[in-house]
């Protein structure tokens, strides 16, 4: 169980299973993207799924090194959790990759 306070844009091991189709499964690293006040007041959060198998080509990934791996940032399988299937917090995204990260959420899911 994580300690209270969900941080946006930290990593926490999380439990995906049970998980259905193509959805990215089992225990993995998340990236949290729900934003601070919604994490303090909610028992859920909103995060994207971490993924080893890169994709260079893929637009609806970013790259970045996550505890010190080589690791994507799945912007195409964003998910609502329980903080109970949150476990402990393993890294955090640079200040200039979360503004990255928002312009591509915003370009593939705003207007």
């Amino acid at each position: 169980m994580v300690a209270p306070g969900v941080v946006r844009y930290s990593v926490y091991l999380a439990d995906l299973d049970p998980v259905r189709g193509r959805e990215i499964a089992k225990a993995r690293p998340v990236m949290v993207i729900s934003q601070d006040a919604m994490n303090l007041h909610s028992d859920t959060i909103v995060v994207c799924p971490l993924t080893t198998a890169l994709h260079p080509r893929w637009r609806s990934r970013i790259q970045f090194t996550c505890a010190g791996r080589k690791a994507e940032i799945a912007v195409d399988q964003i998910r609502t959790l329980s903080k109970q299937r949150l476990g402990r917090r393993i890294d955090a995204l640079a200040p200039a990759l979360a503004g990255q990260l928002r312009r591509l959420i915003t370009e593939m899911y705003g207007e």
